[in-house]
């Protein structure tokens, strides 16, 4: 179907979540996912395809919105990809000012909605009308162009532990983990970078977002830390290694970008913004930049 959706002033959000957000309390993240959708008397669509519970989902989150004064609050369930080609649900997206994808299994989520109707519209309200799209756990690892499918979470990183898919590419060049320190997926993370390095490796923490601005800046909100792995400048073996080994890696960067933190690009700065590392101006030139719609 087509749509003729306004442009607005907004650059649109994505709001990137670790899993495990507060939904019962101050709500921090989702209030913020609120706001940037344009407070409470924005349309929020809920997108439950990662869960095979998907009612049980819908009520989780209907409850948490409309305890932060949400009106319009709409389930989207889809079980088929068929559903996520169907005229009236993709025209509900198209309606969207916040658009939320829960957790569960994110090859489910591909399966479903992956080079769909509705996959084109999500990219259409992002980057066309600027709305705010919101995704925790699955929701989130979906988020990039390349998705982690799948991956064990030894302490050592190893040669073949990994394998990705191709992800709903709302960002490019990275790679999103979730319940990052929580379950200990450093050495996940590290085997993606070993393997791709040029992707920056992102792990988020649980009750934490990844807030990232198009074009201007990112945020982190919530009670943890988003770690980023750089491997651009590494030497490695593991080309050269057997499987399952520990590959050796040279000169990797971590950033840990805490709760609370916000970085804009230099252009678009506000008042008083700290002097940027180089390395950090790419990560934020990265996740920020404006893809034209695919």
């Amino acid at each position: 179907m087509k749509t003729t959706p306004h442009q607005t002033s907004s650059h649109g959000h994505l709001v990137i979540i670790g899993g495990g957000e507060d939904r019962k309390h101050d709500k921090a993240i989702l209030a913020r996912f609120v706001e940037l959708a344009g407070g409470p008397d924005a349309r929020i669509v809920v997108i439950t395809a990662a869960s095979t519970i998907a009612d049980d989902m819908w009520e989780i989150y209907d409850q948490a919105f409309g305890d932060l004064g949400v009106k319009q609050r709409f389930h989207l369930p889809l079980v088929s990809r068929q559903d996520a080609n169907d005229e009236a649900k993709v025209r509900m997206v198209a309606e969207a000012d916040g658009i939320f994808m829960t957790g569960g299994d994110q090859k489910r989520l591909l399966a479903i909605i992956g080079g769909t109707s509705l996959d084109a519209e999500m990219h259409t309200a992002l980057k066309v009308r600027g709305a705010c799209i919101g995704g925790t756990s699955a929701g989130a690892s979906a988020m990039s162009g390349h998705m982690l499918a799948q991956g064990k979470t030894d302490l050592l990183p190893q040669k073949g532990a990994v394998s990705l898919g191709a992800g709903l590419g709302f960002l490019h060049r990275v790679v999103i983990d979730q319940h990052f320190s929580e379950r200990q997926r450093l050495a996940r993370l590290l085997s993606v970078v070993a393997h791709n390095p040029y992707l920056q490796g992102i792990g988020i923490d649980e009750d934490t977002a990844l807030i990232i601005e198009r074009g201007r800046g990112i945020e982190v909100v919530g009670e943890g830390s988003v770690t980023v792995v750089d491997g651009r400048t590494m030497d490695t073996n593991i080309a050269d290694i057997r499987d399952h080994a520990t590959p050796e890696l040279i000169d990797v960067r971590l950033h840990l970008l805490p709760a609370g933190s916000r970085w804009y690009l230099p252009t678009d700065a506000e008042p008083g913004n700290r002097p940027m590392s180089p390395a950090l101006r790419e990560f934020l030139e990265t996740v920020t930049k404006r893809n034209p719609i695919s």
